[in-house]
């Protein structure tokens, strides 16, 4: 449980109950015949059979109340990217390439204008992915949607979808303690825990979006917090395609760390990258604790591979070809369902 998240006003175990509840209606879907499904329900895309060989990926995500940020700042030609990302970025690691992306914007009052700023941002996601936008939904909903100001409201996601061949599928059963974990950096927050991230800095620390604490190098609070997605498409894509042999594959987003426990195994994170500033400003005004933080957010590290001991510098060499700073953070344990920072006195599941 997260104490600091929930008295913003996100229970994470109350989410996860309601996910569970979800779930558990939509697996007794009867279609009348068989399931096209070959991958484990609640990893990072699902992937459909379409024939013996060929798989196609799906994901759908959005922005979240980064969106809150971007309203009260005026500066929406970045949560494209954002859209883009939260999506792509989860695609990849089943193996997938991302084709395509579909998105829906439903807004308080069309404003051409403001729609066109949303639009770029969404093009320059789409392209550092390499994948197309060829439709999408725009719903006025006056009724449901309130801006911060109104009526400047938006809510903003999208589905992205990708090929993978099936005998390519990654999904982490390969991986082996003494596997070598690598990290990736960040950009910042990306687009998680934005409700805590927002309380402890305009809440119960009193900056504005214009303030330019010193925590943050002389950015302002807006420069920070509207910092874009890392789209790791690409750096991926180049990895999947080389000799490394790739066992795991993970987005860093909501949950933090725990995220690799999707992969199965256990995980000892021995030498964690540089933490990004802005977490250190929204742990000190907002008091969180140091374990809460590394379980809400990205902490510096926005996606990690899990590849061999031997592959370990090779991979690490071809991510940091696109995003420098990308190295080995720490090793894969038979410690299952367990995350350690040792540095941090951290254990994962919190015990």
């Amino acid at each position: 449980m997260s104490d600091a998240y929930a008295a913003a006003g996100v229970d994470t175990d109350q989410a996860d109950e309601g996910v569970g509840a979800l779930v558990s209606v939509l697996r007794t879907i009867e279609t009348g015949t068989p399931s096209r499904s070959v991958v484990p329900s609640g990893h990072y895309a699902s992937v459909l059979r379409v024939t013996d060989e060929l798989g196609i990926a799906i994901a759908t995500d959005g922005v979240g109340s980064k969106l809150v940020v971007a309203e009260q700042a005026d500066r929406l030609e970045t949560v494209g990217i954002d859209c883009v990302a939260m999506n792509v970025n989860d695609l990849v690691c089943v193996g997938a390439e991302p084709i395509a992306l579909v998105d829906y914007l439903a807004v308080e009052e069309v404003d051409p204008e403001r729609l066109a700023r949303i639009g770029m941002g969404l093009k320059v996601g789409a392209e550092a992915a390499g994948c197309e936008v060829p439709g999408g939904e725009l719903a006025v909903l006056p009724e449901l949607i309130r801006g911060h100001p109104s009526p400047q409201g938006f809510d903003l996601c999208a589905t992205a979808i990708g090929t993978v061949a099936i005998k390519d599928i990654i999904l982490g059963d390969r991986i082996a303690a003494g596997d070598a974990i690598i990290g990736v950096p960040s950009s910042g927050l990306h687009s998680n825990g934005y409700t805590l991230a927002r309380r402890a800095l305009q809440e119960q620390g009193g900056l504005g979006l214009d303030d330019t604490p010193a925590e943050i190098g002389g950015a302002s609070v807006a420069d920070a917090l509207l910092e874009p997605t890392v789209i790791y498409v690409r750096a991926v894509l180049e990895l999947l395609r080389s000799s490394v042999d790739v066992r795991g594959l993970a987005h860093i987003t909501g949950g933090g760390l725990t995220n690799i426990l999707r992969l199965g195994a256990g995980y000892a994170i021995e030498d964690p990258l540089p933490v990004t500033p802005i977490f250190d400003l929204v742990a000190r005004l907002g008091a969180v604790e140091t374990a809460e933080m590394w379980e809400v957010f990205n902490m510096g590290c926005g996606f990690v591979a899990i590849v061999p001991e031997a592959d370990a510098d090779d991979a690490a060499a071809i991510l940091a070809g696109h995003h420098p700073g990308a190295r080995r953070v720490g090793t894969v344990t038979d410690q299952v369902g367990t995350i350690t920072v040792p540095g941090l006195g951290l254990s994962y599941p919190l015990r």
